[in-house]
């Protein structure tokens, strides 16, 4: 876990509004929010080596709803540096804003979203309850900067972004940031953070919570998972855009291990194409099966489904423990085996939370492969 604290200030030129802060629910009207900031816009060019703008057709056995995306022919336009000086402590001038953010642990699937000699990246997140914190606490003066930077590099671009669409300055304050997630072993920690500072920022300003602002800031930055959502969803990462919601019915508890290194997954990119490209009826069965899975409300036949999926993940970017997991699943009684595809994270789902003894025999094993056990529950049934 890491955590930062640091100071904020900018020029005072826009004060902090107080008062009930509006939910996430609320969809933005920009006639009705008393301002008309510049849309945000996806591009098509985003931190990915994935592949290009050709529009995805229906995938067959996966029912489609309306895409929830950005026009995808603009783009964003670049922000204008802000101030970032921070002042000295002193005494709060406003109550403390939060943004918070869930990371994940991996993916239940990733894969082309359909067979066919151009993939494209789609993933199923597996969301985990381990968190982003994001902390704004006003202040009345300006000091000079010090020399931590107030934000993660990534975090500070979002904000940045975010003030140039709007045509906001931040007015002097705190930033406090805490994180649960790791960095760089597949469980969104980048994403999370941008999303926790965004969602920061529109209750610091009583923004009505804006989804498609959101993604236009993500398509700026960085692929990204689906953290935004709270649900799963079937996303393509490069472009952003949610090819359909799959709801909130499927829950598992876990035991995993995280393995060492790190994974650069626009190096990697073209490898994963190739090996899409290859196996792409097999992929296009595990998702029809996965999706299957969700609308029926069957947990076991998700894992399945996520197992099918590790196991075509090994074949490109391998675990060193999956060969063991999978193995020992049975005897274990887990329900299915699922990775990170592009991280560091291999365990087991279970349908049901395991038994003490269970756990202890897990933790065992786990330690005899070299590795602590980690239990965490991910999804929300």
């Amino acid at each position: 876990m890491r955590m930062v604290a640091v100071r904020m200030a900018a020029p005072p030129s826009l004060s902090v509004f107080h008062g009930p802060v509006p939910e996430e629910d609320d969809v933005r009207d920009p006639a009705a929010s008393g301002r008309t900031g510049r849309p945000v816009r996806s591009r098509a060019d985003v931190s990915s080596a994935g592949p290009g703008e050709t529009a995805p057709g229906p995938v067959e056995g996966v029912p489609r709803e309306r895409d929830e995306c950005l026009p995808r022919e603009q783009d964003v336009p670049l922000p204008r540096e802000q101030d970032v000086s921070l002042p000295p402590e002193q005494a709060p001038s406003g109550p403390t804003v939060s943004g918070v953010c869930h990371g994940t642990l991996g993916e239940l699937y990733q894969g082309p979203l359909r067979a066919g000699p151009d993939p494209e990246i789609a993933v199923v997140s597996f969301p985990v309850d381990r968190h982003s914190w994001v902390h704004f606490t006003p202040r009345a003066t300006v000091g000079p900067a010090p020399l931590a930077p107030p934000l993660g590099e990534k975090a500070r671009r979002a904000a940045r972004l975010f003030l140039d669409h709007y045509g906001l300055t931040l007015p002097p304050g705190d930033w406090h940031t805490h994180s649960e997630l790791p960095v760089g072993v597949g469980m969104a920690s980048s994403t999370a953070d941008i999303v926790a500072t965004l969602r920061c920022l529109f209750r610091v300003f009583r923004l009505p919570y804006d989804l498609q602002v959101v993604l236009g800031v993500l398509a700026a930055i960085e692929r990204a998972d689906s953290v935004f959502l709270d649900e799963f969803a079937l996303y393509l990462s490069g472009r952003h855009r949610v090819v359909r919601r799959l709801g909130t019915d499927i829950g598992f508890h876990t035991a995993f291990v995280t393995e060492p290194g790190t994974v650069d997954t626009a190096a990697v990119t073209p490898l994963l194409l190739d090996h899409y490209r290859r196996r792409g009826d097999e992929y296009q069965r595990c998702l029809t099966d996965l999706v299957k899975g969700f609308d029926s409300g069957d947990a076991a036949a998700v894992a399945r489904a996520a197992t099918v999926s590790a196991a075509l993940s090994q074949e490109v970017l391998p675990k060193a423990t999956f060969g063991s997991l999978l193995a020992h699943r049975q005897r274990f009684g887990a329900d299915g085996v699922f990775v990170a595809h592009t991280g560091c994270l291999a365990g087991y789902l279970y349908t049901a939370r395991p038994r003490a003894h269970v756990k202890a025999d897990l933790s065992a094993f786990f330690h005899s492969l070299g590795h602590q056990c980690t239990f965490a529950q991910g999804g929300y049934g």
